[in-house]
């Protein structure tokens, strides 16, 4: 059975913001939530960045029942394994004094977010090393035991985490071609996408049978030309072609490429709905369930999140229950 999520979009809106619509998708019906992890917003349209981990704080006290993941967190440069292993060891302990999932997903990142500590940006094989690599100490320290590890990449002496959650988080690894996901069934315990990206196939059909998360983006409004201008001022960049999301370094940059994005180019593309017709999301999300998902979670752009938290209380929640 699919389970219905709600975006905490970090680039959009603040910490508080963030807590609220927590609350608030919790209060509609929705399963779970995910929340972003940025340095940088994609542009300066959305405004913030607010650090993740104290926004999760915040939901966690806010919350009762709704289930939470991190979509995702790259933990190769940015972050220190170690330091990501209590941050998320705290998270999930929180979650879990109220009977919430708290889910860890990482990816190997984006240029935007990972340069601003000056370690460079490695090429993608690089990172998806380190990505396996960092998993591998995550999951030693979130033993309890004392850890000592040397590797290639990263170096933990003497660590011992004193708080841990009953039960260890999923680890769901993000991939968007067949090389990653292969690497995503062998040490991870999900798959995170962004879109019904078909690679899910190959996490399944290398041994992958973890929960399978991918994200939904929406404009709703009152209009379909409301909802294009909305997505063309706020959300340009996802119509950024091949790896520039993942290059590009900062906010100025990718405002400089979605130069060559028009309104024309928001109203026909597949990645995002813009049909204010709740039919159209109804399918948007049959697509995503028919292509392998089980965890469907939905971003609306904008600053307008309740006009999407009425929309699906009244005519899409009810659809897949």
């Amino acid at each position: 059975m699919v389970e219905l999520g709600y975006t905490l979009s970090s680039e959009e809106h603040g910490p508080m913001d963030l807590v609220n619509h927590a609350t608030r998708a919790e209060e509609v019906g929705f399963d779970f939530a995910s929340i972003s992890d940025h340095f940088h917003p994609w542009v300066s349209q959305q405004g913030n960045a607010p650090y993740v981990w104290s926004a999760l704080g915040g939901v966690a006290a806010a919350t009762d029942d709704i289930d939470v993941g991190v979509g995702v967190t790259c933990p190769i440069i940015r972050y220190h394994p170690a330091l990501l292993a209590q941050a998320t060891a705290t998270v999930a302990d929180m979650f879990e004094d109220s009977g919430q999932q708290f889910y860890f997903g990482v990816g190997t990142g984006e240029n935007l977010n990972e340069h601003v500590t000056g370690q460079g940006w490695p090429s993608h094989n690089v990172r998806l090393d380190m990505l396996e690599e960092a998993v591998s100490a995550i999951r030693k320290l979130w033993t309890g035991e004392m850890v000592n590890h040397y590797g290639d990449h990263y170096t933990v002496e003497n660590a011992k985490l004193f708080t841990l959650p009953d039960e260890n988080p999923p680890i769901c690894v993000s991939a968007y071609g067949d090389q990653t996901a292969s690497h995503a069934a062998d040490f991870g315990d999900g798959f995170w996408s962004v879109g019904p990206q078909d690679v899910v196939e190959k996490y399944e059909q290398e041994g992958g049978d973890g929960p399978k998360f991918s994200q939904l983006t929406v404009c709703y409004a009152d209009s379909e030309d409301e909802a294009v201008e909305t997505a063309y001022e706020w959300w340009p960049n996802s119509l950024l072609p091949g790896q520039l999301a993942a290059e590009l370094a900062i906010p100025d940059f990718f405002e400089q490429a979605c130069q060559m994005v028009e309104k024309e180019d928001v109203r026909e593309a597949d990645s995002i709905v813009t049909d204010p017709d709740p039919q159209a999301h109804v399918e948007s999300i049959q697509e995503f369930i028919d292509a392998g998902y089980d965890h469907v979670y939905v971003h609306q752009i904008g600053p307008d999140q309740e006009k999407l938290f009425d929309l699906y209380e009244d005519e899409i929640l009810p659809e897949f229950q």
